[in-house]
């Protein structure tokens, strides 16, 4: 197996650059079908029942919550295992950490297939949330550093191209696993079991592919024509390397952690409750009779957030490039604030077109905030570690995904047991979400260069002073 190791995954000379974005993109477009994995929701949810379309179960079958911990627990494990083996990732390179998230998330199915067909919760949630989150946390940041290195003339669009994929896995996840699963509907688990084991299969080959394809830059190599620019003082782009553990230390990574985790907490609860706001905002009560947002428009309006969602990865991060990491997440908070604050009023005007205008452009800077920020990191950070840093930044992803979806239905649900109608249910929350986005442009505005006592080295390789 040391065809795995970073030594053997060198680029000889005049290997393109421009195939390590394509690598990056099949793996994460594989993980990134965990978007799509509510899909699974309705039939898991009637295993026993074997009818998708009884509005109740037979006794024996699994609620929805208790099958929506399915893609908590994945989600968890996500940030807890790229918080983890981020160092390894940084020590072994992206082809050794690639093959390793293909085995753990593509097993994560065949052990999941063995749960559907035992009808074992706990099977499943091994399988899929457990196995498989730790493989999506391994995928998520293992291109992540050898992006940077390839492009440090533009880390945003390259970091960006990679993690595009990410946000819309859901597309290919979610009409794949729905036509896998009306094939295979007679094999005696709706479609589930089959549909595991060849997504299994298929996602494995399509990472393996984009494993086999990753090269790591040779020591010292540069873009042609390409030279560092000289950093003026306090710029916000360091020329020094700073390693995992010391950055861990700095007001500057947490400063980053509370820019993420509000930025991600006010669009992920979005994302969880987007079909049912969307039809209770706009319901026959609201725009009339026979004029009100049907189920099948709301689940237009999730796929139309998706797309603005897999787009506002690459435009956002492509634009921060230009403008700067700092200023990009500026206008990420300050025009997320204003819309959030408008949202209630698009309602009130019953406005549908505003609020779905108003929601995409949320949602892709959403997405544009997870692709640049690892930009970011190595704008403040360095090269060295980045990797390893952008994987324990990622544990603020981890708490979003809690406290994201909770602030949204605890708050939905406790106004409608208040009496306040279901469509105006949802304006303390929106207030609730400019309020954060304001503490987060607060945050971001605080984020300063990196002071020297926690560099590695000068840029002429001379240690560093020692911290205090």
């Amino acid at each position: 197996m040391g065809i795995l190791d970073r030594e053997h995954s060198v680029a000889g000379p005049g290997w393109s650059r421009w195939l390590v974005p394509p690598a990056a993109l099949a793996l994460h477009l594989s993980i990134g079908q965990i978007y799509a994995y509510s899909v699974f929701n309705k039939p898991l949810s009637r295993l026993v029942s074997g009818d998708v379309k009884a509005d109740a179960g037979a006794p024996g079958d699994w609620s929805l919550f208790q099958v929506g911990l399915i893609f908590s627990v994945a989600l968890f494990f996500l940030g807890a295992s790229s918080a983890l083996f981020g160092k390894w990732v940084e020590r072994e390179g992206p082809r050794k950490t690639m093959f390793a998230s293909a085995l753990l998330f593509c097993g994560g199915f065949f052990i999941a297939a063995l749960g559907v067909k035992l009808h074992s919760l706990p099977i499943l949630i091994l399988g899929n949330g457990v196995v498989g989150g730790i493989g999506l946390g391994l995928g998520y940041i293992s291109p992540v550093s050898t992006l940077i290195k390839w492009f440090p003339d533009r880390p945003g669009l390259a970091t960006g191209m990679a993690i595009m994929g990410f946000g819309g896995g859901a597309l290919i996840g979610s009409p794949l696993g729905t036509a896998l699963m009306k094939t295979y509907g007679a094999d005696g688990t709706l479609g589930v079991g089959s549909t595991f084991l060849i997504m299994g299969v298929v996602y494995f080959l399509l990472m393996m592919f984009a494993a086999f394809l990753v090269r790591v830059p040779a020591e010292g190599w540069s873009p042609a024509g390409w030279t560092p620019k000289a950093n003026a003082a306090g710029s916000m782009i360091s020329s020094h390397n700073v390693l995992v553990d010391q950055a861990f230390r700095t007001p500057q990574f947490w400063l980053l952690f509370a820019v993420l985790f509000l930025n991600v907490t006010a669009g992920i609860g979005v994302l969880g409750q987007a079909s049912v706001m969307i039809q209770e905002m706009f319901s026959d009560k609201v725009l009339g009779a026979g004029n009100g947002v049907t189920a099948a428009a709301a689940a237009g309006f999730v796929g139309l957030l998706s797309i603005f969602n897999m787009a506002g990865r690459f435009i956002w991060s492509t634009t921060s490039d230009r403008i700067g990491r700092k200023p990009t997440y500026m206008v990420f908070f300050a025009l997320g604030a204003v819309l959030y604050f408008l949202i209630p009023l698009f309602g009130n005007m019953a406005s549908l077109i505003l609020f779905v205008l108003g929601f995409c452009v949320i949602i892709s800077m959403y997405g544009g905030g997870f692709a640049t920020v690892p930009a970011y990191l190595r704008d403040l950070f360095g090269t060295a570690n980045v990797g390893a840093i952008h994987g324990r930044l990622l544990l603020a992803w981890a708490a979003a995904a809690i406290v994201g979806p909770s602030l949204v239905n605890g708050f939905r649900d406790s106004q409608i047991k208040s009496g306040i109608p279901a469509a105006q249910a949802y304006s303390t929350t929106m207030y609730i979400m400019a309020a954060l986005l304001v503490i987060g442009f607060v945050a971001n505005m605080l984020i300063r260069p990196v002071v020297e006592r926690y560099w590695a080295e000068t840029p002429t390789g001379t240690p560093a002073a020692a911290d205090d």
